[in-house]
């Protein structure tokens, strides 16, 4: 098929996660638009071989490298392609056939397939929080040089699958040109809300948060809330560690830090509401007192849908939201004295060079003890809070590399790690 015709060619990478599994939706139910061209996950290969033979899908990849010998992976289908590791992830990335990459890859792993994607001058439909929270100071300038070649080559009348025509850019708006589009609902919703407008008057972006299932409580009461229990998100059906953060609000300090590298937007005008509804994904403010709101259905396949489908749009995959029937619209300030994760994200985010990335592990560890119940609630702020003033005493760095930034990590884990443990 020729590249410059026909359907979006997509890689597919955490396809059995709950991003993944709803961008596979998306792609069952527009077969006349993408072309799944390949699957990672990281242990799953019963579902992945499903996938595979449902999408006929060549090559396929697993982030545990001791699957290498798995008989499961023989019976695959037919001139399959298997790799492993990351490497094996980044072979997906590197494929000549693919147009985008959906990186649906939970936690710091899926840097440096976002950084490969974007090396490699394809689109990117980014699900990865950590690529931009940890390293959006590499990120953002590949990005912008993706666009400028998809400038380029719109210029001379050669477009690809991945190209957004020049009518529906926005001319000074960071961000807009089409190599990035972020697939979470609420920068969806504010990249929506800033298509056509100018970035001047912009005054602020306001990203909307449900609260979670604790909203209210509080921290002497926080102090026994169970791993069960911080799972019941009200509104959303996520996977567990980003509902974790959902519930300690550090999801919401994390889209503050990327709505800061997607929108080049400073922090004191990217502010935070909670919308217990969730009917209102996100908000942008301007400089004649004006609101643009993006209202919709809390299903994430409709920012997926969006991100690839943009800049046009497809038939919806849920049904509308019915406004009769929604009821009332309520909003609170988000209540940081009791859940301190969200300052302690923007004081990353302000502070900016490597403490996000320690920020980011050190919070990483803390949820997965939880899930583990190897650690109390509020041990996860606790934890994030002690790492970050130990890297903050030895001196925050710039960053410079995805090596760098994995050495951080490193020492961030472990830092975190023999913090919880002395808890215990």
């Amino acid at each position: 098929m020729d590249r410059n015709q026909g359907r979006k060619r997509i890689v597919v990478l955490g396809s059995t996660g709950s991003i993944g599994l709803q961008t596979l939706d998306v792609a069952r139910r527009h077969p006349e638009a993408i072309e799944v061209v390949a699957l990672a996950a990281n242990t799953n290969v019963d579902e992945v071989i499903k996938q595979a033979h449902e999408f006929k899908v060549r090559h396929i990849a697993f982030g545990d490298e001791r699957l290498a010998g798995d008989a499961r992976l023989a019976h695959a289908h037919g001139g399959v392609s298997v790799g492993f590791g990351q490497e094996g992830l980044l072979d997906l990335v590197r494929l000549e056939e693919a147009d985008t990459v959906v990186n649906a890859l939970v936690g710091a792993a899926g840097m440096r397939a976002s950084y490969e994607t974007l090396a490699c001058g394809k689109q990117l439909a980014l699900a990865n929080k950590e690529s931009l929270v940890v390293a959006g100071d590499l990120i953002m300038p590949l990005a912008a040089k993706v666009d400028a070649s998809m400038a380029a080559r719109r210029a001379a009348g050669v477009c690809v699958a991945g190209d957004v025509p020049a009518a529906t850019s926005t001319v000074d708006a960071p961000g807009l040109s089409g190599a990035l589009m972020p697939i979470d609902s609420e920068h969806g919703a504010i990249y929506q809300c800033l298509l056509g407008e100018r970035h001047a008057e912009v005054t602020a972006l306001w990203v909307t948060a449900s609260g979670g299932p604790f909203r209210g409580k509080t921290r002497a009461e926080l102090k026994s809330m169970t791993a069960a229990q911080a799972l019941a998100h009200p509104t959303w059906k996520m996977g567990p560690k980003i509902t974790i953060d959902s519930s300690t609000l550090m999801n919401k300090g994390l889209e503050v830090i990327e709505a800061h590298h997607l929108f080049a937007m400073p922090y004191e005008k990217i502010k935070v509401v909670v919308q217990p509804q969730s009917a209102i994904h996100s908000m942008v403010e301007f400089s004649d007192g004006s609101v643009k709101a993006h209202l919709g259905t809390t299903d994430m396949r409709i920012p997926i849908q969006f991100a690839l489908s943009y800049p046009d749009r497809w038939n919806a995959p849920v049904e509308p939201l019915d406004f009769t029937k929604l009821g009332s619209l309520e909003f609170y300030p988000a209540d940081t004295e009791t859940f301190r994760c969200l300052d302690l994200a923007r004081h990353a985010g302000a502070v900016g060079g490597t403490l996000p990335c320690v920020m980011n592990a050190a919070n990483e560890v803390a949820v997965a003890h939880f899930l583990k119940d190897a650690c109390g609630y509020l041990d996860i702020d606790g934890c994030v809070e002690h790492v970050m003033e130990a890297h903050e005493a030895e001196g925050v760095q710039k960053v410079e590399s995805l090596d760098q930034l994995a050495e951080l990590d490193a020492w961030a884990r472990s830092k975190a790690a023999q913090h919880l443990a002395a808890r215990r």
